[in-house]
């Protein structure tokens, strides 16, 4: 059936069937439209899209591996990666052969989660596909003449007088289609495929959930990371606020010994020191580029040559100094300064009353100045006794003794000393730890707040989208774009098929970025749960605004006579549990033109990096300094929250079709998206992209929780299917299958999520060496086995992002960078294309004096 036959829905079938005399001719909208030409259009758009950007990618790989192979160039975890060879197609095999453990060892849990969904997604959606292919559609087509391809299953004779379909005509009314064998035995394949299809579903889902389990539990009971045997205490009251009396307490539990506590403090003041110090930074090293001149050269390895040197003297004294005092290879590391007679830049500085007067000063005297005051400020606050706040960081000697703090109750209040798994030192986000508890809950109500108006924003915004989709609605709401629509068939399919799925996939895409910044607003202390609140925003906006409201209410065909006739609506229950089903079949062709859209043409983008590609000429016109240089060859961030809730969206249709006339051509142009998707996210998180190991895997529970619920709205559809045939008998037999789901899904919450959240006391090795303070170097601990030292999965040695500049080192204690990180200079550039790093002359003349 066409999507853009007209279809009432049950709401609007009376109202149109009353108010329409036997004799009264209606102007055929629906029927003008082809189905046909209308997925051949999707075809070819989405097929020239995605083979332009999938050769344009196997053109430039080889090229540009400052982009395409940026993190195995710049992760250790990704190094002993196979090397991809330079050949066309050549990456294609290499990227198939690499195993899950490989995988595993160079992206981590995160990584190895997403990669299993569309694992399971695919193999799920094969044998839908067969059973669809062998079985559903042959029924289909025997007794009601459905082939389940938009445009092929009605023409003139096909239709009623509104335009309908046989299949649509026959669950509204309850007649069976003369031309076809009225045998209403075929539709238990509505009673027998939704108990096989959601068995299948839950057989894969537990089978793929014991074995990620598994393997969190071996990999992360096996380490003694800094991570693993610290937890977050939250809600600490003020009389509790030093290591000391938090030590104490953890300690008189009797459950382990206390290596270190770190109490967060109100580290404002600092914060803001530093991201002062990092805007003088940048002029100082733009007025250092003006000077010396700097032309990037090609780097050998995709590395930026790196010389700390020591400090120069004061650049009067150098624009004096001899020549061979200023070469550039000079030994003593100064700075180079130009031997041509050449003014330095100069800065314009307002001063006296309302700043009316100015004086030009020189640029890098002025701002090596005040980089100088603002360290020796960053220095002095430093040393400075900030006040407690409610949150702190305990790291036990043992694995064990930490996972039985943070599954027990230690205070009687309900909000006072609460502990939960800590993040990894470098995901902690400092800021957000000395917010108020209350203000984060405050924040978290008001973001609530606005998800909630934007919702509605959506829904109102697709409103005219939606009306591109039926011609009927078209007609009433504009009738000069109906008519002209009509007029033109190329158009039409053009507009109606290519313009409604290119603004959903747009908004699929622009959205997530508006939720995530909400999201930051809240005041979560880690990055991991910020990609988990992410994840969750984006898929109620998908779920919700692109599901729920184009098919549940039946809004996308019909949402004119839908508020024409709302109040109707309330008076009969029956009519609202019935649209869920037959505004699913309605749309189906929007569906597939959806998912060809977001699998043929959208997702070798993806594999381009087209928005990095785009924004690459214009980020190197702005690019000056060498750092700006350095910030331009870094990974792009794969992020977790904008991939999965799309995924899940695209999987949760093809289960809702899984039985319906179009469901192997669903589960069919599913069955490619995922297959493409696995493949072009596994190239991307092991060559391409940096991702930082947030959640250890924990967004599966979130993963699984979601596909229950698509099995719940695909039990409801067949329901209603049933119901609107008048088989009641049949539709109630399905209502065990619903409640055995919900059960299931408390079941599955109760007993695996704990799992995936918790490491069991059983899965610890006990027999490795737990270190017993400070002083045991990570690196003194052997890896654990079936784990290199380079695994994607050591927490502590995840690198962090300051200022443009990457601090690799292993972060063994939780403490705000801000007060250990180095204090450098400028970068400065040299003629040989190597750059020296001056330290700060606060940090020179501390070493002096040592």
């Amino acid at each position: 059936m066409s999507a853009t036959s007209s279809m009432p829905t049950p709401i609007q079938f009376a109202v149109i069937a009353s108010s329409t005399a036997p004799g009264d001719h209606q102007i055929d909208w629906g029927s003008q439209a082809n189905g046909g030409r209308d997925l051949a259009t999707q075809l070819v758009i989405s097929g020239i899209l995605g083979l332009s950007a999938f050769f344009s990618f196997c053109l430039l790989r080889p090229k540009w591996t400052e982009l395409y192979a940026a993190r195995r160039k710049r992760r250790n975890a990704a190094s002993f990666l196979p090397e991809l060879p330079d050949s066309f197609f050549g990456w294609i095999p290499v990227i198939y052969r690499i195993t899950d453990e490989e995988v595993l060892e160079s992206a981590g849990l995160d990584a190895y989660v997403l990669l299993s969904f569309f694992k399971f997604a695919t193999k799920f959606l094969s044998a839908t596909f067969a059973f669809a292919t062998l079985i559903i559609m042959p029924l289909h087509l025997k007794y009601a003449g459905q082939w389940g391809v938009p445009g092929w299953d009605h023409d003139d004779d096909d239709n009623d007088d509104d335009g309908q379909s046989l299949f649509a005509r026959d669950i509204l009314l309850g007649n069976g289609n003369k031309k076809f064998k009225g045998d209403p035995t075929y539709l238990w394949i509505y009673v027998i495929f939704p108990y096989v299809f959601t068995g299948i579903a839950i057989y894969l889902l537990i089978q793929e959930t014991n074995k990620i389990i598994r393997v969190r539990q071996k990999y992360l009971g096996s380490q003694t990371s800094t991570t693993d045997r610290t937890f977050r205490l939250s809600g600490v009251p003020n009389e509790l606020r030093s290591e000391e009396k938090i030590q104490e307490i953890i300690e008189d539990l009797h459950i382990g010994k206390v290596e270190a506590v770190t109490l967060c403090r109100q580290w404002h003041e600092l914060d803001l020191l530093m991201e002062e110090r990092k805007k003088i930074l940048k002029p100082l090293e733009r007025a250092y580029t003006r000077h010396l001149g700097y032309k990037q050269k090609r780097r050998y390895n995709d590395t930026l040559p790196l010389i700390r040197g020591s400090r120069n003297r004061s650049p009067s004294v150098q624009s004096e100094a001899t020549e061979h005092s200023q070469l550039l290879g000079s030994d003593d590391g100064r700075v180079p300064v130009r031997t041509e007679d050449k003014k330095r830049p100069t800065h314009r500085l307002w001063y006296g009353s309302f700043k009316l007067r100015y004086k030009n000063v020189d640029s890098i005297d002025y701002f090596e100045e005040k980089l100088r005051r603002v360290d020796e400020r960053i220095l002095a606050a430093r040393q400075k006794d900030y006040p407690a706040t409610d949150l702190a960081f305990v790291t036990m000697e043992t694995i064990s003794a930490c996972q039985l703090v943070v599954q027990t109750i230690i205070d009687p209040h309900p909000t006072q000393l609460v502990p939960s798994l800590a993040p990894a030192p470098a995901d902690v986000i400092w800021k957000n730890t000395y917010l108020a508890r209350s203000s984060r809950i405050s924040r978290s109500w008001l973001i609530t707040v606005v998800i909630s108006f934007l919702t509605i924003f959506w829904s109102v915004l697709l409103v005219p989208i939606a009306s591109l989709l039926d011609l009927n609605t078209l007609h009433k709401a504009i009738p000069g774009l109906a008519d002209l629509l009509a007029r033109h068939p190329i158009i039409d399919s053009l507009v109606r098929t290519g313009l409604p799925t290119i603004t959903i996939s747009l908004l699929t895409v622009a959205v997530p970025y508006l939720y995530a910044w909400l999201s930051s607003l809240q005041g979560m202390t880690s990055r991991g749960d910020l990609e988990l609140s992410v994840i969750s925003k984006n898929f109620f906006f998908t779920f919700f605004n692109l599901f729920f409201l184009f098919t549940v209410l039946g809004s996308a065909s019909n949402f004119y006579g839908f508020f024409q006739n709302l109040q109707n609506a309330f008076k009969d229950a029956a009519t609202i549990a019935s649209a869920l089903a037959t505004s699913l079949e309605n749309l189906s062709k929007f569906y597939i033109n959806l998912i060809i859209l977001q699998g043929l043409g959208l997702f070798p983008f993806r594999l381009l990096e087209f928005g990095s590609v785009a924004l690459y000429p214009i980020n190197v016109l702005y690019a000056k300094t060498p750092r700006d240089y350095a910030e331009l060859s870094t990974p792009p961030k794969f992020s977790y929250g904008f991939t999965i809730p799309q995924t899940i969206f695209i999987f949760i249709i093809c289960v809702v079709y899984s039985v319906f006339p179009s469901s192997w051509l669903i589960c069919l142009c599913g069955l490619i998206y995922f297959f493409l998707g696995h493949f072009i996210y596994k190239y991307q998180l092991l060559y391409a992209m940096d991702h930082q190991q947030h959640s250890t895997g924990r967004a599966w529970p979130m993963i699984c929780s979601r596909v229950f619920l698509g099995l719940v709205v695909f039990q409801v559809a067949m329901i209603g299917v049933l119901a609107l045939r008048k088989l009641i008998a049949r539709s109630l037999l399905l209502v065990p299958l619903l409640g055995a789901t919900v059960w299931f899904t408390y079941f599955f919450a109760y007993t695996y999520e704990p799992l995936m959240k918790f490491i069991a006391l059983r899965s610890i090795d006990q027999d490795r060496p737990d270190r017993t303070n400070g002083n045991n170097s990570d690196d003194s601990v052997s890896p654990p086995p079936l784990l290199s030292p380079l695994s994607g999965l050591d927490r502590d040695a995840l690198p962090i992002l300051i200022g443009g500049r990457e601090i690799g080192l292993r972060l063994k204690k939780y403490v705000n960078p801000n007060l250990t990180i180095p204090l450098d200079g400028a970068w400065v550039p040299r003629s040989d294309g190597s750059i020296v790093i001056r330290p700060s002359a606060v940090e020179e003349a501390h070493i002096g004096e040592v």
